[in-house]
């Protein structure tokens, strides 16, 4: 065996340190860059996916678009059916 450790394929890597193969194939939590668990996907835990949350109830979070004044946004909506007979 030229340069390889008993066990391993030559031209292998070797792993991280520390690190457990399910926690490298696994992407990071938004919140906390921990790995995510399947029951809270993409999130970490109950804690941070409450966390996002609270973020888009509060608006902190916000899909881009232009501006819409109150008054256009009304003439803008569809009519309900229950409305037209008012």
């Amino acid at each position: 065996m030229s340069g390889a450790r008993r066990g391993e394929k030559a031209g292998a890597r070797p792993k991280p340190k520390g690190m457990k193969a399910a926690a490298r194939n696994t992407p990071a939590c938004p919140i906390c860059d921990k790995p995510t668990v399947q029951e809270f996907r993409p999130f970490c835990s109950r804690r941070c996916a409450n966390i996002d949350l609270n973020r888009w109830l509060a608006g902190r979070y916000a899909v881009p678009g232009e501006r819409v004044s109150a008054g256009a946004a009304r003439e803008q909506a569809p009519e309900d059916e229950g409305d037209k007979g008012r």
